[in-house]
């Protein structure tokens, strides 16, 4: 079986791949099914925002597949006021810090909305490769993104501090309920692995 290749794609792309890829979200997320459906507009919603830059993990010509031919997917977008995510974890971090410390890792951000691999696919660096992938040549000066804070050393977060990300708020609950989140950070360029600790 063909490994999966990376490709950059376009928002039309995109959005003709946004059911495949919620496929791989809930596999590898398992979130109440009755969440896809606004997932999904948000996925939509999120390809028209600035700097928008997507990639996806793609087999071709090994089917059948069983996971699907996107095997993982990732995107982001240059962080701005008005985005919900930008705005609540500002006031958060302006909470537990100060306003100069949320603009220091908020006002020239991109945003990594979600970087997700099947379980199938899972283990092989594809993560990594996403996630460098997406954030090569971005512009922002900070990369920041949020992750499931169900415990400091899982798989996720250990790729993130490998790229030299850090922990800005954890045990954080969006509004609206839900699981507790980390919100994470780091400079751009990413890191290369392994590195230490840096903020900005």
């Amino acid at each position: 079986m063909r490994d999966p290749k990376l490709r950059e794609i376009d928002e039309r792309a995109f959005q003709r791949r946004i059911g495949p890829m919620l496929d791989v979200y809930a596999a590898a997320m398992e979130p109440p099914y009755e969440q896809l459906p606004g997932r999904h507009a948000i996925m939509e919603r999120h390809a028209s925002y600035p700097g928008f830059r997507a990639l996806v993990a793609e087999r071709r010509g090994a089917l059948p597949v069983r996971a699907g031919p996107v095997q993982g997917f990732a995107y982001g977008f240059h962080g701005a006021r008005g985005q919900w995510w930008h705005d609540v974890v500002f006031q958060a971090l302006s909470a537990v810090g100060d306003v100069d410390h949320a603009e220091a890792w908020l006002a020239d951000a991109f945003e990594v909305a979600e970087l997700h691999v099947h379980p199938e696919s899972q283990g092989r660096g594809l993560g990594r490769a996403l996630l460098n992938a997406l954030c090569e040549g971005r512009p922002e000066r900070t990369v920041v993104l949020s992750t499931l804070d169900r415990h400091p050393e899982t798989p996720a977060r250990t790729l993130y501090r490998s790229v030299g990300m850090v922990d800005l708020l954890t045990d954080f609950e969006f509004p609206g309920g839900g699981p507790r989140y980390a919100v994470m950070g780091g400079t751009l360029p990413l890191a290369p692995y392994p590195a230490p600790s840096s903020s900005p």
